[in-house]
């Protein structure tokens, strides 16, 4: 599910980010359990080279930033599509929200493993979400 839902945390929708990509995941495994916070910030494709910055404290910041160039426009910015057909399988129950910039443009997604195309979504960008537990996309 993608929405466009203004909120107050650091990211306003007239801010905008000295990075092409600064994003910020929170990471719920399970139902109750404590959420991890993630971030990742690059400036035309250069992370941070200390991995415990808080630019960039993702297991594999390389591979995250790699997915999010490739697939972040269209997992982002989905365009509607009525005629998309889901397959009904549960892929458990992590669920992440992504919220920051993207080449500008303002993020606020949420990832769940509910079906199909969910699950697509998931795998597209698991080196984002974490790759932790049940987070890394297998089904």
């Amino acid at each position: 599910m993608v929405s466009a839902e203004n909120s107050d945390t650091d990211n306003s929708d007239t801010g905008t980010s000295e990075y092409d990509i600064d994003l910020t995941v929170t990471l719920t495994e399970a139902p109750g359990a404590e959420s991890r916070v993630f971030h990742l910030r690059s400036a035309a494709g250069i992370i941070s080279p200390d991995p415990d910055a808080v630019d960039s404290n993702l297991p594999d910041a390389t591979a995250a930033v790699a997915a999010v160039e490739q697939f972040g426009e269209e997992v982002f910015f989905p365009e509607p599509r009525p005629d998309r057909i889901c397959t009904q399988q549960y892929g458990g129950p992590q669920v992440a929200v992504v919220k920051g910039w993207f080449r500008g443009r303002k993020v606020h997604s949420q990832f769940s493993r509910t079906d199909g195309c969910e699950i697509a979504r998931w795998k597209a960008l698991a080196s984002l979400l974490g790759n932790t537990g049940g987070s890394t996309g297998a089904v």
